[in-house]
């Protein structure tokens, strides 16, 4: 975050420092708000193969198929997870509700971002 107070540092800096928030972070985040309306298991699942599927060499579709966890695996780490730390004893269903902005369009251009 002080990247600039660094005196081995000389010049201009980019203004963002942070490599993950750009490169892999936004296109996650943008994965997930387009695909709201699916269940959370189902947007982990679709985390997992976006994050395989950017992977050096990663295999066919069939192959990925057979190591990817099932909905089943997934709700049960959740459920691991939820107790280990503390979370509601159910996945959220966030994204499950209708947004306002879904159902009205003032205007051609995209205001999705809350």
């Amino acid at each position: 975050m002080f990247t600039y107070t660094d005196p081995q540092f000389e010049g201009v800096l980019p203004a963002m420092n942070n490599q993950i928030e750009g490169a892999t972070n936004a296109p996650l985040r943008q994965m997930l708000r387009d695909h709201r309306g699916m269940r959370l298991s189902r947007r982990i699942k679709a985390i997992f193969w976006w994050c395989y599927m950017h992977t050096e060499h990663p295999l066919p579709a069939a192959k990925i198929l057979k190591v990817m966890p099932t909905d089943a695996q997934i709700e049960d780490a959740w459920h691991h997870a939820s107790r280990e730390h503390g979370v509601a004893a159910t996945i959220p269903r966030w994204g499950d509700a209708i947004c306002w902005h879904e159902l009205h369009h003032t205007s051609p251009h995209r205001n999705d971002w809350d």
